[in-house]
């Protein structure tokens, strides 16, 4: 309308006419309230939380005391450009899919899975990753460029000291976790070991989710100069992952705080 005005010398009503709109339609000024604060707190946070979508960034903004309708912060998302442009993928088959039972307290089940990257040098390394299948919280991401079964068993122990043993532990068939030395482990702490089908990731979906969000908000987000370096970010990005970043089924609290939730309703069940 606008460029037809003023670069073809177009009047009002031919220019309306040429977009099929009526001249009061073009008149009418718009009453929407500008939302400029809203709208730069906004984009502050999209710019810090780059991966983070409207649901999440609207769960940010409630905990900061912004009272907005999401359907409001999605047309305001949608008009600053911030969407996020979703990385291709694998394909994945198709079918049905049984659901995995979820723990009912914490320190129940614990998934563990590796997750690899590499240095800018070209070095590569290892990170292990232990989430309590209950809060969904990150108990350890442990940056190698070797991590040996009987590594595994020492920070599951250091792990232990802090929370105390779980039930049962899930993983896949990966040499380091069908060694002698978690073998003797098990045994040993009389913990129950369960291995997922091979070739069945779905299997330990938990672990595989958040490998995920690792991979998509730090792994990929940084280029790291060495093992130190990689340690200090993914030690960072974990704490707020635990403590900060609202996760949305579990009713968006962070899993810390769904974990002192449980812990606070076991004391209130005890004491009744």
């Amino acid at each position: 309308m606008d460029w037809a005005m003023t670069e073809k010398n177009y009047n009002q009503r031919r220019a309306c006419a040429l977009a099929g709109i009526d001249p009061r339609v073009y008149r009418r000024g718009s009453i929407r309230p500008v939302d400029a604060e809203l709208r730069e707190r906004l984009k502050a946070i999209s710019s810090e939380r780059r991966r983070f979508g409207y649901r999440r960034l609207h769960l940010l903004l409630g905990r900061e005391g912004w009272k907005v309708n999401w359907k409001k912060l999605y047309r305001i998302y949608r008009e600053e450009g911030l969407t996020v442009r979703k990385r291709g993928g694998r394909k994945r088959a198709i079918g049905t899919r049984a659901p995995m039972a979820i723990p009912q307290g914490p320190n129940q089940r614990w998934s563990l899975d590796f997750v690899s990257d590499s240095l800018s040098d070209g070095r590569r390394f290892r990170v292990l990753c232990v989430i309590d299948d209950f809060s969904r919280e990150c108990l350890a991401t442990v940056v190698d460029t070797s991590l040996s079964g009987q590594r595994v068993g020492r920070e599951l122990d250091s792990i232990a000291r802090v929370r105390g043993y779980p039930c049962m532990v899930v993983s896949d068939n990966g040499t380091e976790l069908t060694s002698n030395a978690i073998l003797k482990w098990q045994e040993d702490r009389k913990v129950e070991w369960h291995y997922i089908a091979p070739g069945k990731p779905m299997q330990n979906g938990f672990v595989e989710s958040f490998n995920g969000r690792l991979r998509d908000e730090c792994l990929n987000e940084h280029l790291f100069a060495n093992l130190r370096h990689a340690r200090e970010l993914i030690s960072a990005w974990r704490e707020d992952y635990n403590h900060h970043r609202p996760h949305t089924s579990l009713d968006g609290l962070t899993p810390w705080e769904y974990h002192q939730r449980s812990v606070e309703d076991q004391t209130l069940n005890r004491a009744n």
